[in-house]
C-alpha cells in the first residue's frame, strides 16, 4: 500500500504545481480589503494583516516590488471609496424596495460585485498579473455576477439583483448606467486571433438595460439614455434616446371556470 502511494507521489511530482490553495487566500484577503474600506475601525484592527496578505499573495504568484505595489494600490482606496459611494447611492435612488444606504452596503450582491470590481480593476491598471482574475471570480462565486477586471466602469453604476450577469473585458460603462440579472455585455465572436481588439459593447451615460438582455460586440454602441427591454437581442449600434424592445408572438389566454 505505502509503494503504491509512492508511485502515486512520483507520478504527480511530473506534473508543474499550482497553487490552487491560493484562491482560499485571496477570498480572504478580498473580503478583508472591503471590511477595511469601509470600516474605520476594522481598518485599525486588520489594516496591517491585510497588507501581510497582500505581500504574500504576491510573493506566492512570484510578482516582485510587492512593498513598491501596495504603497501604489494603497493610494488609490480613497478615490474607490468615493465611486463605491456613488453607486450605493445610485442603488438606493432607483431601486423602490430600498429602504436605507445601510441596505445597499450590507445586503446587495450588485454592490459587493461592483465593489470587488473596482478593486480589482484598479490591480489591474497597475499591471498586476492573475490577481485581478482571481478577485473578481471570487465575486462571481459569491454574487452570482461575472465582471472581467478589464472592463471600464463609470460612476453611479447600479446592479439590480445581480445573478447571471456577465460582463466582458473591453466593455465600457459610462455614469448612471443600471442593468438587471441575467444581462450579457459580451463578444461577437469567440477567437484566441481578438485578444488584443475591443470585443464588446461600450454603453454611454444613463442607460437601462433589463434583465436577460444580450448586447454583442465591441463595436456596438448603445446610445446615452436609451432603455434596452428584456430579452433583447443587440448585435448593432443603438442611437441615443432609444427604446429597444421584443415584439412577442406569444398571446397569454385565461380560461375561466
Amino acid at each position: 500500500m505505502e509503494q503504491t502511494e509512492q508511485i502515486k507521489t512520483k507520478q504527480l511530482v511530473s506534473f508543474k504545481n499550482y497553487s490552487m490553495c491560493l484562491r482560499d487566500a485571496v477570498a480572504s484577503f478580498t473580503k478583508q480589503l472591503i471590511n477595511n474600506l469601509f470600516d474605520v475601525n476594522h481598518l485599525s484592527e486588520s489594516g496591517a494583516k491585510t497588507k501581510a496578505q497582500f505581500l504574500k499573495i504576491l510573493e506566492r504568484l512570484s510578482i516582485e516590488n510587492g512593498e513598491e505595489i501596495w504603497c501604489s494600490y494603497e493610494s488609490h482606496f480613497t478615490e474607490i471609496r468615493k465611486k463605491l459611494d456613488l453607486d450605493a447611492q445610485a442603488a438606493h435612488k432607483n431601486d423602490p424596495a430600498s429602504k436605507s444606504l445601510e441596505e445597499v452596503y450590507l445586503a446587495y450582491p450588485g454592490f459587493y460585485a461592483i465593489a470587488v470590481h473596482r478593486l480589482s480593476h484598479q490591480l489591474l491598471q497597475l499591471e498586476v498579473p492573475i490577481l485581478p482574475r482571481m478577485m473578481s471570480e471570487f465575486a462571481h462565486s459569491t454574487t452570482g455576477t461575472d465582471i472581467h477586471p478589464g472592463a471600464e466602469i463609470g460612476d453611479s453604476f447600479f446592479i439590480d439583483h445581480a445573478t447571471g450577469i456577465v460582463i466582458g473585458e473591453t466593455t465600457i460603462i459610462k455614469n448612471d448606467v443600471q442593468i438587471f440579472q441575467g444581462v450579457t455585455l459580451g463578444g461577437i465572436q469567440v477567437k484566441k486571433s481578438l485578444a488584443s481588439t475591443k470585443r464588446h459593447p461600450t454603453i454611454e451615460n444613463g442607460v437601462v438595460i433589463y434583465a436577460n438582455a444580450t448586447i454583442l460586440g465591441g463595436d456596438v454602441v448603445i446610445g446615452a439614455n436609451s432603455v434596452i427591454g428584456a430579452n433583447v437581442c443587440i448585435t448593432e449600434s443603438v442611437s441615443e434616446n432609444s427604446v429597444v424592445t421584443v415584439q412577442s408572438e406569444n398571446k397569454i389566454f385565461q380560461k375561466r371556470k
